[in-house]
């Protein structure tokens, strides 16, 4: 069975609502901070699957639509990275972001590990490395063509898809115990007076218009023209990336230009409309991308991927008690960083932010922790990871 380009995003849309749904009514969803299309698109995959057994029907998507929403999501998160705001962060996302860095290396190699010891590829431990835990969903589906086409990993996306979504649960489960074993552990006590924050500017007074609309299009498909150049330049180089990443960093050469350039040009970094934008093409992305998920493939990988997940669930535990909480200073802001730093480690920067905010909640406020790790999470890790992979998998060759 063959959905066309239409009904593909017609039951996307009917599973991100379908998710919606399940998070506002499942208490455990919503206290874990489970994204809407996740939650929606696997109770889809789920259903097709059982058909799949029970009839032996497959249910093919169109999908061309998903990748041209991939593109246009990263693109967004590379307008809204601006230099100006990441200075902000000032020592500690220095030491944050190198910390961050060094890890990725970390995470892989117990990935390619595990995945050698469970008589699997050593690319299939990248991919349940830093491409999906560190990535997260975003990133694990944008690269399993990779995996797929030179490697011969055929359920990378599958593969890619389980380790996200477990390690999204997990960064929310274990990011609150680790804080409160630190803060307990040396006393530790909040040095800011400022009231609980979760580092999100107030924007409310900014509206939606038909200019603002057009900006931003207009903004975002030279971005996007900018970075299939830099695709084209890095081929003709002998670099291969996934598209998307040439994308990001026409976003982020645009956005940390144009503006300084011409002052009175209209701008859509940090923008309402902006961001709408972005929300609607990764909720679609994930939507389709986890409703096509075919988890029979994943059957037969079950041991090994609960062993991978296991091992980078220790190993960043140890890492962000023994090396982050440390090299940060170890003091109450340190903490909540390293609560927020499991989430982001091990699912994504809404998780980080979860983590954070049920701590201070508790505690007290945070501010500098509320700057560093959203920073890390939407602007440095993206860039970061699609360079240590690619290295990685070079290496690996």
């Amino acid at each position: 069975m063959e959905l066309n380009p239409r009904q593909t995003i017609i039951l996307a849309v009917l599973v991100l609502f379908l998710g919606r749904l399940m998070v506002q009514k499942i208490t455990l969803l919503k206290h874990y901070n489970i994204p809407e299309p996740v939650a929606g698109g696997v109770i889809t995959s789920v259903f097709f699957s059982i058909i799949y057994f029970l009839f032996d029907i497959t249910v093919e998507f169109s999908l061309f639509q998903r990748d041209v929403l991939l593109v246009v999501f990263f693109t967004c998160v590379g307008l809204s990275s601006k230099f100006s705001t990441l200075l902000q962060g000032g020592k500690p996302l220095v030491i944050m972001l190198v910390v961050a860095v060094f890890y990725l290396f970390i995470q892989n190699f117990t990935g390619i590990a595990v995945a050698l010891m469970t008589g699997l590829d050593a690319q299939t431990g990248v991919l349940g490395g830093s491409v999906s835990l560190s990535g997260g969903h975003g990133t694990a589906i944008a690269w399993s063509p990779t995996f797929k086409d030179n490697y011969g990993i055929s359920n990378a996306v599958e593969i890619g898809i389980a380790c996200a979504t477990f390690g999204l649960v997990l960064g929310g489960v274990i990011g609150g115990p680790i804080s409160n074993f630190l803060i307990k552990r040396y006393e530790l006590k909040p040095d800011s007076q400022e009231s609980i924050t979760v580092g999100v500017a107030d924007q409310s007074s900014e509206k939606i218009t038909t200019d603002s609309v057009f900006s931003m299009l207009l903004v975002l498909s030279i971005a996007i023209g900018l970075g299939l150049q830099l695709h084209e330049l890095l081929i003709y180089l002998g670099i291969k990336l996934p598209v998307f990443v040439p994308c990001l960093f026409g976003g982020i050469i645009l956005t940390n230009t144009v503006p300084y350039l011409w002052k009175k040009v209209s701008w859509p970094a940090g923008t309402p409309t902006l961001a709408l934008v972005s929300d609607i093409c990764l909720g679609l992305f994930l939507s389709m991308s986890l409703m096509s998920l075919q988890l029979w493939a994943l059957i037969d990988l079950a041991l090994p991927i609960i062993l991978l997940l296991l091992a980078q669930v220790l190993v960043v535990s140890v890492f962000t008690i023994f090396v982050v909480f440390r090299v940060l200073g170890k003091n109450y802001e340190a903490a909540i960083m390293s609560t927020g730093y499991v989430g982001l480690a091990l699912g994504a920067t809404p998780t980080a932010i979860a983590n954070m905010t049920a701590v201070t909640k508790k505690y007290g406020a945070a501010p500098q922790a509320f700057i560093v790790i959203p920073l890390i999470g939407a602007f440095f890790i993206d860039v970061a990871n699609s360079l240590i992979i690619q290295n990685i998998l070079a290496w690996l060759d």
